[in-house]
């Protein structure tokens, strides 16, 4: 059976170091990178890991031009890149807005870049690394609040409205891989509310049994995905594989 590589981007939160462990562990893939803006805290022995600021596109480029020349196919990229709330450059909180009175340019900007366009900038790249002759996932965790047709209650308009344009990418992504990288099936991926720093000063208001850990929503995913065709693509699935409606 083919071993194919797998990269995480955004390693350094709660679920990347978690992706990462049980990638590795699963024993499925000959090797494991994991990229993010600063160092790992606590490494996986074995797994390659690589220091990168995902602004920089052209040290992304590099960096996917690196992979491709010292690897043979990846099957599995998944990007855990994403932000509901943050600390900007003038120490102003950024947090969802709960009322048009509250939009902001910089705060939408902040949205737009960290939601959508570094994300897009890794599925620009790594396409190259993923397209072979094994079927590949190219796996991006969005929020099911990116979903405009299950919007029912507003608000959030920064984040909704990031996520909606990344799940758009995604589409428009996996209609030209049905033309140049038939193997590659794109995923959006809702992974429920996870204890991490994201979700954090919203976590008082997740009802019981529904906040979960990070190694939890990992596995599931982990379970869900082999099941996923590029054909049937692109994927918009909860945690619990149901599909949400774009």
């Amino acid at each position: 059976m083919y071993k194919g590589n797998a990269l995480v981007i955004g390693a350094s939160g709660g679920i990347g170091k978690a992706l990462v462990k049980q990638l590795y562990e699963s024993g499925e893939y000959e090797k494991v990178y994991a990229v993010s803006r600063t160092s790992a805290a606590s490494p996986v022995n074995g797994v390659q890991y690589h220091s990168l600021d995902s602004e920089n596109a052209s040290l992304v480029a590099q960096y996917c031009q690196q992979l491709k020349q010292d690897n043979g196919q990846f099957t599995l990229v998944v990007c855990c890149i994403g932000a509901l709330h943050a600390t900007d450059a003038d120490n102003q909180r950024i947090m969802p807005e709960k009322r048009l009175e509250d939009i902001q340019q910089d705060q939408l900007s902040f949205y737009f870049k960290t939601n959508a366009i570094l994300p897009a900038i890794w599925l620009k790249h790594v396409e190259s690394i993923l397209k072979g002759t094994e079927p590949a996932k190219l796996v991006f965790f969005s929020a099911r609040v990116g979903s405009i047709s299950d919007n029912q209650l507003g608000g959030w308009y920064g984040y909704r409205a990031s996520k909606a344009a990344l799940n758009m990418m995604i589409k428009c992504a996996q209609i030209e891989c049905q033309r140049r990288a038939k193997n590659i099936s794109l995923i959006s991926y809702h992974p429920g509310t996870v204890e991490t720093e994201l979700s954090k000063p919203f976590q008082s208001k997740v009802p019981t049994g529904k906040l979960f850990t990070a190694n939890f929503t990992v596995t599931q995913l982990l379970k869900i995905i082999p099941s996923l065709s590029a054909e049937n693509g692109p994927h918009y699935i909860d945690w619990q594989g149901n599909d949400i409606p774009w």
